[in-house]
């Protein structure tokens, strides 16, 4: 593992710790945004079959000049494709939007109430033995989701990707996803915007000439946390990849773990998730 990677427990590779995530992004200025990580040094892209990113992904990675393999490419086949031939049709979708030939990381992006996890384990698993995808994991899984997603798997997981800030508990599901030997990826890892006038982050940030959203990140990352920030503006993309660079005290940490709130998740779409959260 190096300072900007997380290592795969139990498989070849790493996967960058600092991602450019893709969800928030619609119409044109989505392809500079991309130009603009990937400038900027990010070498993971995070997109979805449901984001409706993947065109603009794919023209910024060709257009960026860098070599396929130097980038680190995730997509996700969205909840109502979680049959096994909507599953299928959706990594083949994702590819050809994407205009590649494989992707580094292929999730389930929602569970489904609907649908049960034995039912869609063996079509994740298919895509990673035919080369679709060189990694599998999911996405936005409880605890005994991703037990249960772990043991019906016929292939390794190597990713969990969830919700994770100061502002939401997530230490039962950290624990898990190490349990399973998987890397966890944050995604919303600012609250989508909540945490920026928080006082407690806003003063460690000042004393530290950083901003709030490098604070928040350097939290995640000295957890062993990726994360994968979004903005629109390449100033702001290029701040939220400079938090290599220093370190947060024991004492820093602690109070921004302190920052835990009940109300504190902001993705939580209705009845998306079976026996609710953790």
């Amino acid at each position: 593992m190096t300072a900007s990677s997380l290592a795969f427990p139990h498989e070849t590779g790493a996967i960058p710790a600092i991602g450019f995530g893709t969800g928030a992004m619609t119409g044109g200025m989505s392809v500079d945004a991309v130009a603009a990580a990937l400038k900027a040094g990010y070498r993971h892209i995070d997109t979805a079959r449901k984001y409706g990113s993947e065109p603009a992904v794919g023209e910024a990675m060709r257009a960026s000049g860098l070599p396929r393999r130097d980038i680190f490419l995730t997509s996700k086949v969205s909840h109502e494709n979680l049959r096994p031939a909507d599953f299928a049709r959706s990594v083949d979708q994702s590819l050809a939007a994407l205009k590649v030939d494989y992707l580094d990381l292929l999730l389930v992006h929602w569970p489904n109430p609907d649908i049960a996890v034995r039912d869609y384990m063996p079509a994740l698993a298919k895509a990673r033995r035919q080369g679709l995808a060189r990694h599998i994991g999911v996405a936005n899984f409880t605890t005994r989701l991703l037990e249960e997603a772990v043991a019906l798997c016929p292939e390794p997981l190597a990713v969990l990707q969830a919700e994770y800030h100061p502002y939401l508990e997530q230490t039962k599901l950290l624990a898990e996803a190490r349990k399973h030997g998987l890397v966890y990826t944050a995604h919303c890892p600012v609250a989508r915007g909540r945490l920026f006038d928080d006082p407690v982050l806003a003063g460690i940030a000042r004393a530290r000439g950083r901003t709030v959203a490098q604070v928040a990140l350097r939290w995640l990352i000295q957890q062993n946390v990726a994360a994968i920030p979004f903005s629109s503006k390449p100033q702001r993309i290029a701040e939220n990849f400079a938090v290599f660079d220093f370190t947060l005290t024991d004492d820093e940490m602690k109070r921004i773990a302190a920052l835990k709130r009940a109300d504190g998740r902001v993705a939580d779409p209705a009845g998306r998730v079976p026996g609710g959260w953790d």
